[in-house]
């Protein structure tokens, strides 16, 4: 009995150290860990380290209410559980085929120790490549729901680091990137940009994911993940003591940040750590803090290649509307002019010949629909689209016949407005028109100040709006490409109807900002920044870069040979050739150039990021699924690089036919940009090459298993 005594106390001593005491959590590999507590006062905090040196030192986290007394202090710990995950999942479609879920878990469980004694629990997840943490709001006595008005979440930095960001602006994310240490952030003295039809800075904030490198050359990215029924999160920069606290996206009608029913999750806060700035692209963080997939078999969605009636507005050859009003080279509204409608059936046909002829398996068609002549600058755009209702001009029938005889998918098209209330008004029968048509995807869009007035683009009540509008499509089987999005969080994993979506300074203020457009390292810091959070629908592809036919005043900042490169080095199942058809045709043929857009996949089994510093470079290499092919991208910013890379991504054994299309000897961004040269060589696992880019340059490299 004595012996049982011993082994039944040593049990249960040992059930104590798991339940209540373990206030850590280390990372599988050992290297990240995780440690929390409460101060004196019963303030809850937390660190984080990395190879035993602190990377996120004592950070609060609370949270103020507009119906009750603040998270803050006199809370105490009354149980913790340690548990650890290990699971390999399938993404349907991706950067890779098969994703590796692995982890250690803690959760904290909190109680405050005065009246009304609330409870909440904080979990906190650690990978080898970083941590995520979410608050848990459990079901309790009094309280059915809190409104709130702040979220309290602290990240205490080590240094003054060099930092990549952009404004954390309640309605866009499409401002440049500015590099400064974290001491020169100045997210207010970019309000009011001329080039930005919505925009709302109230805080010196940045938005997420934000970037870091630290002295000790330590990446650091913070960002969100799940953002489901609540604000999005951009953080607030507390310059004199290098803290960032977040700052969540408000509303003016509610005024308070979010409203939450109980029980009720937070989305996750998360913090990737890297020691090559490319392992913050390898990791697969943010998806792997959301749910699996909730809605089955997306077969109806095939990653692909699209052109489409779109570029030809942009640079001002078309406009949007019959009525030409929509002139991109003057922005006027109201004014009628000759017509210069984009979207009619002829122009369509002309993009379906093009695609149907060179390997591209998708039309994207912008403006075929009644209303652009209403809808711009204009404070009631309620129910201005109906999305079934063509042209004059524009034969849909006759179009969608074509499309089909050729065997081209057409993408359908809906400008909401930024009237979100009538979009889900039409979303049934919209959805229905466009099954009934044969289209399975659709590029949806919110330009303007979103109705109503006192909502924001990144608030709660729009997170809710385009998590509706996932759900909704995919009872109808339907894909969704959103521009003027929520930021992407990973959700694309639960609903992998979720494509691909806009949300950053894309391809087309290079045709129409009067700044002088992306600047050469503008790509070179999203691939370390924004792709981060998911795929990104930038439409590359440019061929006529200077566009002086249209826009002597504006022109693409990169060479040919980066526009291909993009379509390996920023990351999305549907890739668009943006530039009209004329401009890919050289002496009468397509391009030579345009045979890498032919060829290059979409879909990928594997990804390797094999070089690259945040803002100045990075090479990227993908294997396409369902084939052994693989595909390389690498680009530069405004300064010419010789990269040196190695194929032993490669089969052993194996031979490969590598084409490269890389900068001529005098390619330069702004003075030659269209040089380039195209070789072919034969590599194997053992090969290695110097890529030499051009200023604003890049490489691009099919590579073929030889026969």
């Amino acid at each position: 009995m004595n012996f049982l005594a011993v082994v039944f106390g040593l049990f249960l001593m040992s059930c104590n150290s798991t339940v209540v005491h373990d206030q850590s959590v280390s990372s599988p590999d050992g290297k990240v860990k995780m440690e929390f507590d409460v101060n004196g006062s019963g303030r809850p905090f937390y660190r984080v380290f990395y190879n035993d040196k602190t990377v996120i030192d004592t950070s609060y986290v609370g949270f103020e209410f507009k119906n009750g007394k603040a998270f803050k202090d006199n809370f105490k710990i009354v149980a913790t559980t340690l548990t650890d995950h290990d699971e390999t999942w399938q993404m349907p479609w991706g950067e890779q085929l098969e994703v590796q879920n692995r982890y250690n878990a803690l959760k904290i469980s909190l109680e405050e120790e005065v009246a009304p004694n609330r409870k909440w629990d904080i979990i906190f997840k650690t990978y080898d490549d970083g941590i995520g943490f979410r608050y848990a709001f459990p079901e309790q006595e009094g309280i059915k729901e809190l409104v709130i008005t702040d979220e309290n979440t602290q990240f205490n930095l080590t240094g003054n680091h060099k930092v990549w960001w952009i404004p954390g602006d309640w309605d866009i994310y499409e401002h440049l990137y500015n590099e400064t240490l974290f001491t020169d952030i100045d997210a207010l003295g970019l309000s009011g940009h001329e080039n930005l039809n919505a925009t709302y800075i109230p805080e010196n904030a940045v938005n997420t994911p934000v970037t870091m490198k630290t002295d000790d050359g330590l990446y650091l990215s913070f960002h969100e993940a799940d953002l489901t029924d609540y604000s999005g999160m951009t953080l607030k920069v507390h310059k004199e003591d290098l803290l960032m606290t977040s700052e969540l996206v408000g509303s003016d009608i509610l005024k308070a940040k979010a409203k939450i029913t109980l029980p009720f999750e937070t989305p996750w806060r998360t913090i990737q750590i890297a020691e090559k700035a490319g392992d913050l692209i390898e990791s697969k963080l943010i998806l792997n803090l959301n749910e699996p997939n909730a809605i089955g078999d997306v077969s109806y969605f095939t990653p692909m290649k699209y052109v489409g009636i779109w570029w030809e507005m942009h640079i001002g050859k078309s406009t949007w509307d019959l009525e030409g009003s929509q002139d991109m080279n003057t922005f006027t509204t109201g004014k009628r002019g000759s017509s210069r409608h984009g979207a009619t059936t002829e122009n369509a046909k002309k993009y379906i010949d093009f695609a149907s002829e060179n390997g591209i398996k998708g039309l994207l068609v912008e403006g075929w629909n009644t209303g652009w002549d209403k809808w711009i600058n204009t404070e009631d755009r309620e129910g201005v689209f109906d999305f079934m209702t063509p042209y004059a001009d524009y034969d849909f029938d006759a179009v969608m016949a074509y499309a089909k005889e050729k065997g081209v998918e057409v993408i359908m098209h809906h400008e909401t407005s930024a009237a979100p209330r009538t979009y889900e008004k039409q979303m049934d029968v919209a959805y229905d028109f466009m099954k009934d048509n044969g289209i399975n995807s659709v590029k949806t869009g919110y330009v303007g100040k979103i109705i109503p007035k006192g909502e924001y683009h990144h608030g709660q009540w729009m997170v809710n709006h385009y998590h509706k509008v996932l759900e909704e499509a995919a009872k109808k089987e339907i894909a969704i490409n959103a521009h003027e999005p929520i930021k992407a969080t990973g959700k694309r994993r639960t609903y992998p109807n979720a494509i691909s979506r806009e949300g950053l300074r894309g391809q087309e203020f290079n045709a129409w900002a009067t700044d002088g457009g992306n600047p050469p390292s503008h790509l070179p810091t999203v691939a370390f920044t924004r792709m981060l959070a998911g795929p990104i629908d930038f439409t590359p592809g440019v061929f006529n870069i200077k566009f002086d036919d249209y826009k002597k005043e504006n022109q693409v900042n990169t060479t040919l040979a980066q526009q291909l490169a993009l379509y390996v080095v920023i990351y999305s199942p549907i890739q668009m050739a943006c530039d009209l058809p004329e401009h890919y045709m050289q002496d009468g043929k397509v391009h030579p150039a345009f045979q890498f857009i032919t060829d290059v996949g979409v879909d990928w089994s594997q990804t390797k990021v094999l070089n690259g510093e945040v803002g100045d470079y990075v090479t990227i290499a993908r294997k396409e699924r369902n084939t052994d092919n693989w595909f390389l991208g690498s680009i530069t910013d405004e300064n010419a690089r010789t990269l040196d890379v190695a194929f032993d991504f490669l089969d052993d054994g194996k031979n490969y036919t590598a084409t490269i299309y890389k900068d001529a000897e005098d390619a330069h961004w702004n003075t030659n940009p269209t040089a380039i040269t195209i070789d072919t060589i034969t590599v194997t696992k053992d090969s290695k090459l110097t890529l030499q880019l051009a200023e604003g340059g890049g490489t691009a490299i099919s590579i073929v298993p030889q026969e």
